[in-house]
């Protein structure tokens, strides 16, 4: 897609339009970047995005790792989450995964009040279940922390597919 003087001539509505899901259904940090604008160049912009998230408040964070959907059983993916989840093959889920990922995402979210998150490209069903049932076991701040470095990892990877 981009050069930096086509993002810097973008009017709100078509940057939010394309940048407003890099963190999943979560249209401020986008928002926040467009009135920041010019930049210098697009490793500028997708820094400022980052940085944006990183100083975030917690209930900001709360709100992002709650805008994320359950692995393998949600019905309301966005665009970008319905083909990261199924380029991993999660909607190809025998029953009894399934009803593994449906028990660890109820499980998970009842533990920490947030849904399980992780950067699936690059991964197979079987790691991402490993990953789950590992990371189950985590206390809350570690969680919370491991949750935020990959929601930063999956907006890393979705602008990535952006900037192509």
């Amino acid at each position: 897609m981009g050069s930096i003087d086509k993002f810097n001539k973008l009017t709100k509505a078509e940057f939010l339009y394309i940048f407003g899901n890099v963190f999943e259904k979560t249209e401020w940090i986008a928002e926040r970047c467009h009135d920041l604008k010019p930049y210098n160049n697009v490793d500028e912009l997708f820094s400022k995005m980052i940085e944006i998230f990183e100083k975030a408040q917690k209930n900001e964070h709360l709100e992002i790792l709650n805008a994320h959907p359950d692995l393998a059983v949600a019905k309301d993916l966005t665009e970008n989450s319905k083909n990261e989840q199924k380029n991993a093959n999660l909607n190809q889920c025998t029953n009894e995964e399934f009803l593994e990922f449906k028990k660890l995402n109820k499980e998970y979210k009842i533990k920490f009040g947030f849904p399980f998150i992780i950067a699936v490209k690059g991964k197979n069903k079987k790691e991402i279940l490993n990953s789950f049932r590992q990371r189950i076991t985590n206390n809350i701040n570690l969680e919370f922390e491991e949750a935020k470095k990959q929601v930063k990892k999956i907006a890393s990877l979705r602008l990535s597919e952006i900037r192509k």
